[in-house]
């Protein structure tokens, strides 16, 4: 994995060792998806995981498996009870109240991750200052169905050396009920475990620190 220019080097470690362990922090917003009912057990799949066997009452990375009914189960993400089928996806979104504010919270190392969509896509972010872009992995571009040689190209420097990215525009990127159009972006050629969400987006929304508390208001 190569960090991008601007990248904070404590972030990039951390997020390097998470990804080298397979570990995944305990975080506010998650993504889950049923894959599949095996008699009083719910496969789920959080965050992208491997699928984990829970019995109702039971909890997985903040989401909590309520109940099993026939081709189904009910799940509590973001504390909101979600029905979900075989194959499908629920994000439990940062806490919005509809006037252009987003509220994250702090996980135990101090950074700030969150699930937006990009293109009308779920992806997980981390927020990074240090970024001056969005930045996505290779794999994460692939699957939100965008094209590395159709950017513009260009080298950022990084720990190991140049790596190639390419700029390019998202048409939407949306967070806790926050969307915002036509944001620059960067393609990394090498993989990434997660999306940092960067200056691109921040700059257009004013940040307030207090605490283990981030809140994002839309500035345009």
């Amino acid at each position: 994995m190569l960090p991008l220019r601007g990248v904070g080097r404590g972030v990039y470690l951390a997020l390097l060792s998470l990804w080298l362990l397979g570990a995944a922090p305990p975080l506010a917003a998650q993504d889950v998806g049923l894959a599949g009912i095996v008699g009083s057990k719910a496969m789920l799949i959080v965050n992208g995981g491997q699928p984990e066997a829970l019995r109702v009452g039971e909890s997985l990375g903040g989401v909590k498996l309520l109940a099993i009914q026939d081709e189904q189960v009910i799940v509590e993400i973001g504390g909101r009870k979600r029905p979900l089928r075989v194959g499908q996806h629920a994000v439990g979104a940062s806490a919005a109240d509809g006037s252009g504010k987003i509220v994250l919270t702090a996980d135990a190392r101090g950074h700030f991750y969150t699930t937006g969509t990009v293109n009308g896509t779920s992806l997980r972010f981390i927020v990074d200052t240090g970024a001056s872009m969005i930045s996505l992995g290779a794999s994460d571009a692939r699957r939100l169905g965008l094209d590395f040689n159709r950017g513009q190209k260009g080298y950022a420097q990084t720990a190991n050396g140049q790596a190639e990215v390419s700029k390019i525009k998202l048409d939407s990127v949306s967070i806790g009920g926050v969307t915002l159009h036509q944001v620059d972006a960067l393609i990394n050629r090498a993989d990434m475990p997660y999306a940092l969400l960067g200056m691109s987006f921040l700059n257009r929304m004013e940040m307030q620190r207090d605490g283990q508390t981030m809140t994002l208001r839309q500035r345009f």
